[in-house]
């Protein structure tokens, strides 16, 4: 643990905080003596995640509308790079797996290493409050800002969405219709709905994964 805490910049005044945002569910259930997986910490994560960048950008970024910061935002938040800061600190080589996981390659999946990523944002925020979980983002976030990707990643969610809210009275919901898969092995079905109609359905090994398809078809149908 001393290890990792060096590579994150932070020491915990309590490490059983650490300690569950690198727990994977696979683990957790395989185990059964009543340890927490990090999903809890991951949805906690994702929030204080997305408040931070969206406070920086809303700060430092003031000539750009409103548009513009969303897709930006999107493009730091995404799987994609959740899962490239987390490889940054190795954070899969400190994970709980089960076998399963582990002898499937769970260490180097895309979505477990961005859950974790997220987990342990919530875990030093939860340690030691929303100044170091800031901290800790910022190091991650400010390089991408400061030296953006030459082809940034594409959002199909934001596009849809701003497609949608041309016309304020339609209603764009995603809704998760299959799930299977054993835990290392997950695959979503999402279908994206505008109003009552079913304007989309894809597929991933993450529910973002899967939304993320079902808008891009959504787009297709719709000639974009």
């Amino acid at each position: 643990m001393k290890q990792l805490e060096k590579k994150l910049q932070y020491t915990y005044k309590k490490p059983e905080y650490l300690q569950t945002a690198l727990t994977h569910s696979s683990f957790a259930n395989e185990a059964r003596s009543g340890i927490q997986s990090n999903e809890r910490l991951e949805f906690l994560g994702d929030a204080v995640l997305s408040i931070v960048v969206s406070d920086y950008l809303f700060l430092h970024c003031p000539h750009l509308p409103e548009g513009d910061l969303t897709k930006l935002r999107a493009s730091l938040v995404c799987e994609k790079s959740l899962c490239r800061f987390s490889r940054s600190l190795g954070l899969g080589e400190f994970l709980c797996l089960s076998r399963g996981e582990q002898n499937s390659g769970g260490k180097d999946r895309p979505s477990i290493l961005a859950d974790a990523f997220e987990a342990v944002i919530a875990s030093i925020y939860l340690d030691g409050g929303m100044e170091e979980a800031r901290k800790f983002i910022l190091r991650f976030v400010l390089p991408e800002i400061e030296n953006p990707k030459p082809k940034a990643f594409k959002d199909y969610k934001t596009a849809l969405q701003e497609i949608v809210q041309q016309n304020p009275e339609e209603r764009l919901e995603y809704v998760l219709i299959g799930e299977s898969g054993p835990d290392h092995d997950k695959h979503f079905v999402v279908e994206v709905h505008l109003n009552s109609n079913v304007i989309g359905k894809g597929g991933g090994r993450s529910k973002k994964e899967a939304e993320q398809q079902a808008a891009r078809e959504a787009l297709e149908l719709m000639g974009y």
